[in-house]
């Protein structure tokens, strides 16, 4: 499932503040780090990992397999760009505020490609206990089988806290973004999990705004799925004549609104948690139904 504790991992923007930052902390969880790129610095040495000035140069002589962008918006096109072109199989782009052009230009590009973009503007993908590649508070996350696909970060954090203290634990978590223009989608998520031997259940963490949980409740009411799936949508008590901050909270011809999310997921046969707080009591409940 994407990743795992052999994954060979490179960052890109290893030489900045951030780029340091999270992959010494990912090396700290046991991420395989294997490389860092910058260009400029090709020969340096990074929290003693090699520095290569480009991603080409970094996964002939590594094998990388991921990549984590800790890149200025301004390049983040390029060096996603760079990644595909280099052939690296998946690609975590943390970055937000790239421009939408840009990532329209890159979603054309990633058909005719065998990679996979996570984000932009997201916290990551982590397999707890194996290897994390994001910005993620580790600590909160525990080994199991549950999966969860969020596209909000703090949410994304409160739910899985929520499901260990029910002894949930997980066995992926990707944290999706929720830019407009964006890499895995749910669906995406729904369809790399349902074969998946490792996941019994799949937690979606929604919010307000674009056509993400839409698109997946018709997924799933196509294509009926073999293990619970419960969704907490965000946003429900927004108002109405007030803008939001993310992205991607824009309802437009009538999609996008909490209600209509809620009442086709429940359609679709999705369990819907009461509010917030009931996140992880709700996966228990659907695990034993």
């Amino acid at each position: 499932m994407l990743i795992n504790s052999s994954t060979r991992v490179i960052c890109q923007g290893i030489t900045g503040y951030l780029g340091r930052f999270f992959t010494h902390q990912a090396m700290e969880y046991g991420t395989n780090v294997v490389a860092g790129v910058s260009p400029g610095h090709a020969g340096e040495k990074c929290l003693n990992l090699p520095v290569y000035d480009t991603v080409r140069e970094a996964r002939e002589q590594t094998n990388a397999e991921a990549t984590m962008l800790f890149v200025p918006p301004r390049v983040a096109g390029a060096a996603i760009s760079e990644a595909i072109e280099a052939g690296i199989e998946l690609i975590v782009c943390i970055t937000e505020g790239i421009p939408v052009l840009d990532l329209i230009r890159i979603k054309e590009r990633l058909k005719d490609s065998n990679c996979r973009l996570i984000g932009p503007n997201c916290p990551g993908i982590i397999k707890p206990g194996e290897c994390k590649i994001g910005i993620m508070p580790s600590s909160v996350y525990m080994k199991g089988n549950i999966a969860v696909v969020s596209r909000s970060g703090t949410l994304f954090y409160e739910a899985v806290t929520q499901l260990c203290a029910e002894g949930l634990g997980q066995s992926t978590c990707i944290g999706i973004g929720a830019d407009p223009v964006h890499g895995l989608s749910f669906t995406e998520c729904l369809e790399l999990f349902r074969d998946d031997t490792a996941t019994d259940a799949v937690l979606l963490i929604g919010e307000i705004g674009g056509e993400a949980e839409e698109q997946a409740a018709q997924y799933l009411a196509a294509n009926p799925y073999p293990k619970p799936v419960v969704a907490f949508i965000a946003g429900r008590h927004a108002p109405t004549d007030r803008r939001m901050g993310h992205a991607g909270a824009i309802i437009s011809a009538g999609l996008g609104g909490t209600d209509r999310k809620i009442e086709m997921l429940k359609a679709s046969g999705v369990t819907i948690p009461d509010s917030l707080v009931t996140i992880g009591r709700t996966m228990r409940q659907a695990l034993r139904s």
